[in-house]
């Protein structure tokens, strides 16, 4: 049976993977950055993910303001990189795992958790930059992704708990998956940022590192936080944490933090990253 092992939370700042595409890597600005995620890169090594979940939030290049899913789960062979612009980044195709991601399809919206099925996606940063600090410049991904694409962008993004909840559908999921496949779900997005406005460049560490520290010592804290509370203290962006909480959903109770990172700044946000095994 395919088991749930592992899960990363990682920020997915783009001007991470410019700095990456433009072999900025060794500056400076950048090196602390990239150091952070130096264990997490050796761990993956040996850990080797057969599949890895990739909780995202699209930035106009999948979904338009014209059609926002709240949840997405793409169940193409393969993602191409998206032309956010500039066009595409340099990296490699992401290629899918279909048959996973419509049992978990099937089975979280027979689990009354609809999710909106995706068969064509191009996938932008907020996927693309999370591989690349996991897994560096390979000519191929490692392993299969699953992008499972989350709203953040148009109000009302989902609450913590309804995707703290999901989390756990999905965990179910890839449990009754009969495939002996070693499955990891990343979390990603965040940490406080404010892109626009007076407050644009807000950067609070304390809301940070106490929000690091309750995805071990206080879950429920997180589940139950309210929208206007990301919006004061983590910025009109820090939402994008609400896409960490699939993540810490799907682990259950019995987890240990085997990693974790924070650094201001990188670009004008915070980077947060974590690590954390299932030990049950």
């Amino acid at each position: 049976m395919a088991r749930l092992t592992a899960g990363i939370a990682a920020s997915h700042i783009p001007a991470i993977g410019a700095a990456v595409d433009n072999g900025k890597t060794a500056e400076p600005y950048w090196a602390p950055v990239f150091a952070g995620f130096d264990w997490t890169k050796a761990w993956l090594k040996a850990e080797k993910p057969d599949v890895v979940i990739l909780v995202y939030n699209d930035h106009a290049s999948a979904f338009s303001l014209e059609m926002i899913p709240t949840f997405a789960i793409g169940c193409a062979d393969s993602f191409q990189p998206a032309d956010e612009g500039w066009g595409p980044r340099p990296v490699p195709v992401v290629e899918g795992h279909a048959d996973l991601a419509w049992h978990i399809a099937q089975s979280c919206i027979l689990d009354e958790f609809d999710l909106t099925i995706v068969n064509k996606m191009d996938v932008d940063h907020g996927l693309t930059v999370p591989l690349t600090l996991m897994f560096g410049q390979p000519a191929a991904w490692p392993c299969k992704v699953i992008p499972l694409a989350v709203n953040v962008v148009q109000y009302p993004p989902p609450t913590g708990n309804r995707c703290w909840r999901l989390g756990e559908a999905i965990a179910r999921a890839v449990e009754s998956y009969p495939e002996d496949l070693n499955v990891q779900i990343w979390g990603t997005g965040g940490m406080s940022h404010q892109l626009q406005g007076p407050r644009a460049g807000l950067i609070n560490k304390t809301f940070d590192n106490e929000f690091l520290d309750d995805l071990t010592a206080d879950p429920e804290r997180l589940r139950t936080m309210q929208h206007i509370e990301y919006l004061r203290e983590a910025g009109s962006e820090g939402i994008e944490l609400v896409m960490w909480l699939i993540m810490r959903g799907a682990l259950g109770t019995d987890i240990r933090e085997l990693h974790r990172f924070y650094r201001v700044p990188a670009s004008n946000t915070a980077v947060g990253h974590m690590v954390l095994e299932k030990t049950s």
